[in-house]
């Protein structure tokens, strides 16, 4: 999970609806974010009130032996993002997730395709997350290429859900938790060639997925604004509510689905500064490292430059312009929407990349509160 992965570019209209009750059972909601390691912000800066669970982001297994090595420094780092965690109040669950968007993708292919490979990498998973006082596990590889990776994929789920099982049935302790960072829609139609996540091993060994509805549009392409986030596409399947559809559609339980949101935007450069709308012609990137901005950043530049602050109803995103500089975010109000979205289509709730860019805390404190079920 980084701001700089790649999406598809699928240019169809495709509108699904779901038809399912709404999710009630409120105590069980995940209100997540995640902590990339490199923070400015330590955790204990974090205000847990906002938030049921934190990652720490990110770990990734030994190319050769597929275990997590930690270095004594490591896991001084580990064992106080638990321990501060837990002793926040309130308390909330500490989990680290394996992997990201930066991750040499093929070390997960080859790790999950032998039952060798993955019995070490569980088997360590499991010890560093006992070990350093986790309560859970995540993995967020990006992405499976092809049928065979996806199949694989559900034979590592399976096999880690059994071996937490045993676990915590011979350390008479609750089991862990297990989760995965997801692309935005259950199928992958170009980018690889076409292929499906498992549907029925997901139900079956995850708590939930983490899909990640952002990275709509980015660096990739720069040849028009993008709202990166948008709830709604009118005129292509590259929305939240169609990625969330499609998990559902697919056979994953709701309350097995959190959505994704981002806490930064993406910039671009305007080809006609008179031309400022989601989809205007733009000829490179904008403000920001790689055309990215944090929301705090972005909050700052919007002030420093007097800039224009827009809202789009149909996407349901926020973007700001001035002179050539164009930025597509979210803000309080089109997250608010969204997450009142995932609660009325009975998803489990949402979760941030990344927890620091936040601004104040205001766009983690209007999700919190919109999530009222």
């Amino acid at each position: 999970m980084a701001p700089l992965a790649r999406s598809e570019c699928l240019f169809i209209v495709i509108t699904l609806s779901f038809s399912v009750g709404c999710f009630t059972a409120s105590a069980s909601a995940v209100k997540a974010a995640y902590w990339p390691s490199g923070s400015s912000s330590p955790p204990s800066a974090i205000d847990t009130s906002l938030f049921t669970h934190i990652y720490y982001a990110f770990l990734m297994p030994n190319n050769v032996t597929y275990n997590l090595e930690i270095s004594n420094s490591k896991a001084l780092i580990l064992s106080n993002f638990t321990t501060t965690l837990h002793h926040k109040k309130p308390p909330v669950k500490a989990l680290f997730s394996i992997g990201g968007g930066g991750s040499d993708s093929s070390v997960f292919a080859r790790m999950a395709s032998s039952p060798v490979s993955r019995k070490a990498f569980i088997n360590s998973a499991l010890e560093v997350a006992r070990n350093l006082g986790f309560d859970g596990m995540d993995l967020d590889w990006e992405f499976p290429e092809n049928p065979k990776q996806m199949l694989d994929l559900s034979i590592l789920f399976n096999e880690w859900r059994e071996a937490i099982k045993a676990e915590a049935k011979a350390t008479h302790r609750a089991p862990l938790l297990l989760t995965a960072a997801v692309y935005y829609s259950v199928d992958f139609l170009i980018f690889g060639g076409r292929r499906s996540y498992p549907v029925q091993s997901i139900n079956r060994n995850l708590d939930w997925i983490n899909a990640m509805c952002f990275d709509f549009h980015g660096s990739w392409d720069t040849s028009k604004t993008g709202a990166h986030a948008a709830l709604y596409d009118p005129n292509t399947n590259i929305s939240t509510s169609y990625g969330l559809t499609s998990w559902v559609k697919a056979g994953v339980y709701p309350e097995k689905v959190v959505m994704g949101l981002p806490l930064y935007g993406r910039t671009w450069k305007l080809k006609d500064p008179n031309q400022h709308k989601i989809g205007s012609d733009a000829v490179g990137l904008g403000p920001g490292e790689d055309g990215v901005l944090t929301f705090a950043q972005v909050e700052k530049f919007n002030r420093r430059t007097n800039a224009t602050v827009a809202y789009d109803t149909v996407y349901v995103a926020a973007y700001s312009f001035v002179g050539t500089s164009w930025i597509g975010y979210d803000d309080v109000r089109s997250t608010t929407i969204k997450v009142k979205y995932a609660l009325g289509h009975g998803l489990r709730g949402y979760f941030f990349w990344a927890v620091s860019y936040d601004s104040e805390w205001k766009v983690s404190s209007a999700a919190s509160r919109a999530w009222t079920p």
